[in-house]
């Protein structure tokens, strides 16, 4: 790990139960907030350890691959915050596999969970929905972007307008979204675009973010912590 001035980067998480799984986020982490623990084989291990304070990140950005458990760690962190959840959901059922998959996350969140329904306009859904005393969910950004990319939207003006406005909403929003390009190179334009455009805002996303959190295998991997 190299250390400079204020802060340390290449946050490297590793060694469980004798399995090792190197991790390397490259990623300013400010120096403090490191946690030395003895290792099991060869020595101290480093962990990231959250802040003391128990407030409630104002943008909470939590991105992974498909099924790596990055939904359920968004809705875990809903429902301890302890304020009244709403989910925000993008996906539009447009055949029966995705209905049952939208039929799952429902049950998944259980009767407790508000809802709101919005596949293109939704920076103005949050304006509109924001308040200090909930936590909105936005599940998920890529089906989002494909709605606007789809639906032939102005996806730079998009992603920038949602970016512009999240610093400013009245309360706090966790947003769930696909990293989709550590993959091979899509073999057709329009796949291409779309893994371009999903990098560039889950980039946007992740700059205004107070805290991002890249899930792995369901593990999650802190990459920024509030300041």
């Amino acid at each position: 790990m190299r250390r400079g001035g204020s802060i340390a980067s290449s946050f490297r998480l590793a060694k469980s139960f004798d399995v090792s799984v190197v991790t390397a986020v490259d990623e300013f982490i400010p120096i403090g907030l490191w946690k030395e623990e003895a290792g099991p084989i060869d020595g101290p291990r480093r962990e990231a350890v959250m802040p003391s304070s128990d407030r409630v990140p104002h943008i909470d950005f939590v991105l992974g691959g498909a099924r790596s458990g990055k939904t359920s760690v968004a809705l875990a962190r809903a429902e301890a915050s302890g304020l009244a959840p709403v989910m925000v959901a993008t996906a539009r059922a447009f055949d029966a596999e995705m209905e049952a998959r939208i039929a799952a996350h429902r049950a998944e969140r259980g009767a407790s969970w508000g809802l709101v329904e919005e596949p293109t306009a939704l920076a103005a859904v949050l304006v509109r929905e924001a308040r200090p005393d909930r936590l909105l969910v936005v599940d998920c950004l890529t089906l989002w972007l494909t709605n606007v990319l789809l639906g032939e939207g102005d996806v730079e003006a998009s992603i920038a307008e949602l970016a512009t406005t999240l610093p400013a909403l009245g309360g706090p929003v966790v947003l769930v979204s696909n990293e989709v390009g550590l993959g091979i190179v899509p073999d057709n334009a329009l796949a291409r675009r779309f893994r371009d455009l999903q990098g560039r805002l889950n980039r946007e996303i992740a700059r205004v973010a107070d805290r991002v959190t890249l899930v792995v295998a369901g593990l999650e991997v802190v990459v920024k912590l509030p300041r």
